[in-house]
């Protein structure tokens, strides 16, 4: 098959680390494509929860938000908000959340509420909406970047969730690791390179001894990805 984009790189790398039998917060774009690609490939019994209280959603398109009705429609159980987040979010019933954020800095904390002073924001961003429950919520955190010195910068310019349970961060250069409470670079996609991401990153980005390169996507994962389309996409 013929090449793959950085978004199908991320998309794949994710999926990867997606185990049969686990219970993922999911979210809109990348994250719900991963999820679901995982679910349709090597982990069939991946539970998707989204935001919206559905869990156990089996979707034949991807959502294009948290209340698309075919999320409820091919849920296993819908519960709502207040007891997705109160007990199953805040009971630990969840092994993992994806996130994104503006910013990310190198404990992995994120910013996703404004670029620039609180008070006079240059830009003012969406806000948190849950992620700050997610972020402590989770097992694991796995963040979703591209990499660009905007994003991964020195110093947040606002800490909108901690990163105490990130896990991974991966980006359409390679994949970041907590090492002794500093995300460091542990590995490369094909075609990038260390110093690539040292550019892209606004502090001193450690480099792993034991760098490695990731996996290119297999013709099956392209296949099964592509195959995924989004609502009106054809539109």
């Amino acid at each position: 098959m013929s090449g793959y984009t950085p978004d199908e790189m991320m998309a794949v790398e994710a999926s990867r680390r997606l185990a049969d039998g686990m219970v993922c917060f999911v979210g809109i774009g990348l994250p719900s494509l991963a999820a679901n690609l995982a679910r349709r490939t090597h982990a069939p019994g991946c539970v998707l929860v989204y935001e919206s209280g559905t869990i156990g959603s089996k979707p034949e398109e991807l959502p294009l938000s948290i209340g698309d009705g075919e999320l409820a429609e091919t849920a296993d159980a819908v519960v709502s908000v207040p007891e997705m987040f109160a007990y199953w979010l805040q009971g630990g019933r969840i092994d993992v959340g994806f996130l994104a954020a503006a910013q990310i800095d190198r404990q992995g904390n994120l910013n996703s509420t404004v670029i620039g002073p609180y008070e006079k924001p240059r830009v003012r961003l969406p806000g948190g909406g849950g992620a700050p429950e997610i972020a402590i919520g989770v097992r694991d955190v796995f963040v979703l970047l591209r990499h660009a010195r905007r994003a991964f910068v020195s110093a947040l310019d606002f800490t909108t969730s901690v990163g105490d349970n990130v896990r991974v961060v991966v980006t359409d250069l390679g994949i970041l690791e907590p090492v002794a409470g500093e995300l460091t670079l542990v590995a490369v996609h094909p075609g990038a390179d260390p110093d690539q991401a040292r550019a892209a990153t606004g502090w001193e980005l450690r480099v792993s001894d034991d760098l490695r390169e990731t996996a290119p996507p297999t013709d099956a994962e392209l296949t099964a990805l592509r195959a995924l389309r989004t609502k009106g996409a054809a539109a």
